[in-house]
């Protein structure tokens, strides 16, 4: 079988201690596992024999254990969430160190936050990013995203097509996180259609049927189940005052589609341009959180429409362009945010798709490739 080596820096972090390492299903968590960290003991959760064991015993863990195993796997750890106080207990007693994977982290946030701080670091697993391919297709890419299963596929609609179904079935209904499934389908298109846009919660719920405040909780479900993330915008105090909505980008640009309906996109269309934006932010989000932790990643945008789509701390402001020519008017965020006197932002870059790299003004005109390039190997930080 195929295995594509991933870069998630865990391996050194795993000798230093334990590891609570959440992603989407079928992010690749346990075969990352299996390949770059075998452990000494794995306790799969999904299996139904070995879940109805450690539920009625939750000790038969700490008592199994021998002084050869260092490393120890809970995979799926948010089905049996107090399993985590034997893990606090054996970290804490027996020095072993644990990574624990999990698909939801809803059920550990309202349980277990406390208990495991300080104890067990938390990390994310995104799809693959273009480092990690050897011949990335960006055509590929955009129209079914980059989640393993689906992009190594001959058949992959068919493939995103199950996973959202699985979704639905297992995240939503199994974990009775919403006692209305068809209201949150009709959210889950609706937010797929708003993905990458600064949220409009009233419209949202006006189109989905489902009143506002409703609609908050749900995309709170979507963060909580790995399925998106809202990014926050950037508060300055300059003169070109900030909004204040944010902006949410679901895990994978394919996953949006599959909810979409909308499976083959054209070149030179807003469906390319809304996809192009949204694999960017794929790329910088991974990095973000394999490479940048400390860096808040959001984006700005003033009450008069000027606009730079992501801002990552003080380094970096980006804007996304899917054009082949960058015009001077495409600019325009990226010259006001230098207007906000109390934040300094050392570079500012569109990420496009011109065939040479050029500057203007002191702004980076940068090819996607070159940029994808640049930000794994550490050159654009």
């Amino acid at each position: 079988m195929l295995y594509i080596q991933r870069i998630v820096p865990l391996v050194d972090e795993l000798q230093r201690g334990s590891i609570l390492l959440l992603g989407p299903r079928r992010t690749g968590k346990s075969l990352f596992i299996r390949h770059q960290a075998p452990p000494h003991r794995v306790y799969d959760l999904l299996k139904a024999d070995v879940f109805q064991r450690l539920s009625a015993r939750p000790s038969s863990i700490r008592e199994s254990l021998t002084a050869e195993d260092r490393l120890v796997v809970i995979d799926e750890i948010q089905k049996l969430p107090n399993l985590m106080d034997e893990v606090h207990v054996m970290i804490e007693e027996k020095g072993v160190h644990f990574l624990l994977t999990g698909s939801s982290s809803r059920k550990l946030k309202r349980t277990h936050t406390s208990l495991m701080a300080g104890r067990a670091r938390t990390r994310r697993l995104a799809p693959f990013v273009s480092a990690e391919l050897d011949a990335f297709d960006l055509k590929r890419a955009l129209e079914f995203g980059t989640l393993p299963p689906v992009y190594l596929s001959d058949e992959p609609q068919e493939e995103l097509e199950a996973y959202v179904g699985t979704y639905l079935r297992e995240e939503i209904q199994a974990e009775a996180l919403s006692r209305n499934i068809e209201n949150f389908s009709r959210f889950l298109h609706q937010a797929a259609l708003w993905a990458g846009e600064v949220i409009n919660f009233e419209a949202v719920g006006r189109d989905s049927q489902v009143p506002a405040r409703t609609i908050r909780e749900y995309y709170s479900v979507l963060e909580d189940t790995l399925v998106g993330t809202m990014i926050e915008p950037l508060q300055t105090t300059g003169k070109r005052k900030a909004i204040s909505r944010g902006k949410f980008y679901f895990f994978d640009i394919g996953v949006v589609h599959a909810l979409t309906g909308e499976m083959r996109i054209a070149p030179q269309t807003a469906t390319f341009g809304k996809a192009f934006e949204h694999l960017i932010w794929q790329e910088l989000f991974a990095y973000h959180c394999y490479f940048a932790r400390r860096q808040p990643l959001q984006f700005w945008r003033d009450v008069r429409g000027a606009e730079v789509d992501f801002v990552l701390g003080e380094a970096l402001a980006i804007e996304v362009k899917a054009t082949s020519h960058v015009q001077d008017r495409q600019l325009r965020g990226l010259q006001a945010i230098l207007q906000q006197p109390d934040y300094t932002i050392r570079r500012r870059m569109v990420v496009c798709q011109e065939p040479e790299r050029r500057s203007v003004a002191g702004i980076e005109i940068v090819p996607w490739r070159e940029f994808l390039a640049d930000l794994w190997a550490n050159r654009v930080l």
